[in-house]
């Protein structure tokens, strides 16, 4: 990949993308780096822009020329309260990005899906991702990365009682979660972060590519 590259990041205020907008300062490759916000935000990061957009009209938005688009949008079933709600966030917004940023050159699009994403599945959460899996597959990208993380840990805004509990019970099991459990391994939201530079960076000619959590921890794991 060439340097000094341009970055469209959506989901910037989550775990994932308060960690990427970090990593993609410091790795150096970035020239810009561009923010879909809902709200202004208290940025001290250089190259990077924010633009206030409606989430709700995403077909008139103005997208920035860049190279690679970092998706980390992502909702609760509890948080949206319906599931029209939640697909909007989950499916719809995303989806509409994609679009939006490749009809202006985008190269490659980098996402946060899910473990079990699966466009058959009995479970709706997972049904959603795997359906954005397949409608960002179908856009014609050059390349795309889904990230399919397992139960995120790290510090949230916004406190989750469920992920919380869960988190506890995951690190307890840790240890017993090996070889074709390792996928559902916690993960750090900073690891998730990490793995989304690293192969937006990263020369490949596959034109998707799926990474899993066990894959995503041991790039952290060995650079840390």
């Amino acid at each position: 990949m060439t340097s000094f590259r341009k970055a469209l990041v959506i989901g910037a205020t989550g775990l994932i993308g308060q960690a990427l907008i970090k990593q993609l300062n410091e790795s150096g490759a970035y020239q810009e780096i561009h923010l879909f916000v809902r709200k202004p935000l208290e940025i001290s990061y250089p190259h990077v822009n924010s633009h206030i957009v409606d989430f709700d009209s995403l077909e008139k938005s103005n997208y920035p020329h860049v190279d690679d688009v970092f998706c980390c949008l992502g909702t609760t079933m509890k948080k949206a309260k319906s599931k029209d709600a939640f697909k909007k966030v989950d499916y719809y917004y995303p989806l509409m990005i994609a679009r939006g940023a490749l009809a202006k050159g985008a190269k490659q699009f980098l996402v946060v899906s899910a473990i079990g994403a699966n466009v058959n599945s009995t479970f709706f959460y997972s049904r959603v991702k795997g359906e954005l899996e397949r409608d960002l597959i179908e856009l014609g990208y050059p390349h795309i990365h889904i990230f399919r993380p397992s139960l995120l840990l790290g510090e949230r805004k916004e406190l989750r009682i469920g992920e919380k509990l869960g988190e506890y019970g995951v690190k307890l099991l840790g240890p017993l979660l090996r070889g074709r459990w390792s996928n559902y391994q916690a993960i750090e939201g900073e690891a998730v972060a990490a793995a989304m530079v690293q192969a937006a960076l990263t020369e490949d000619e596959e034109k998707v590519k799926v990474y899993e959590s066990c894959q995503m921890n041991k790039w952290w794991n060995n650079v840390n």
